[in-house]
């Protein structure tokens, strides 16, 4: 579930990637309130990228932008991929720099809002953000028009996401503590891995609320 690159190189001064042609299109249709999924379906999606960053993470390399833009859907085959690792970062505690904010503000964690260190745990943050959006159709921490990208960050890293269930009623409550527990703030409060984050999805699933 993660985008295959055939080959890399340069020519005539022009850097390129070529990469698999992938039929469909990103998640951004799915997040708006109009569009959403069944949530078995959007349980199956998040499971798959969950235990696609799980493999990534695995190798030493956070993703680091997690967003529907960047997850490709085929409706046909309900598979994903995960695309554009282009804000990528091998894991290297001695060489990781603080104070730099790579990423996309709405789906960033607290501490790398924070320019700090970030490890897998980031990725999984976004993907439970992801995951809300994909569920409410609107983001887990709301802000108007008229706010600026430092309110919206002092929400992240201060306030709670607004209750996913007052929003989406028919949320099972199983999946609403998987939700919750992906957005924790504290990262030792998370999920640990992909892999655990897919198996808590797996459980709702099989348990039949959905």
């Amino acid at each position: 579930h993660i985008v295959s690159v055939y080959e890399a190189g340069e020519a005539l001064d022009l850097a390129y990637i070529s990469m698999e042609f992938l039929d469909g299109g990103n998640l951004v249709h799915y997040t708006q309130p109009e569009n959403l999924l069944p949530i078995s379906t959007v349980i199956q999606m998040v499971i798959q990228a969950a235990e696609a960053l799980d493999y990534a993470h695995r190798q030493g390399v956070v993703h680091r932008d997690i967003k529907p833009a960047n997850i490709m859907y085929n409706p046909a085959t309900y598979q994903i991929k995960i695309t554009d690792f282009g804000i990528a970062r091998l894991i290297d505690f001695s060489k990781t720099k603080t104070g730099s904010i790579l990423g996309t503000p709405p789906y960033m964690s607290p501490e790398q809002l924070a320019g700090k260190p970030v490890d897998g745990r980031t990725d999984l943050f976004s993907l439970g953000v992801m995951l809300y959006q994909l569920l409410a159709g609107i983001l887990p921490f709301q802000t108007n028009s008229n706010s600026s990208i430092a309110t919206l960050m002092f929400k992240i890293a201060n306030e709670s996401p607004t209750d996913i269930m007052t929003v989406r009623a028919d949320v099972p409550p199983s999946l609403k503590r998987v939700v919750d527990r992906a957005l924790q703030k504290e990262v030792t409060a998370r999920f640990q891995s992909g892999a655990e984050f897919a198996n808590a999805l797996r459980d709702c699933d099989k348990h039949g609320e959905t």
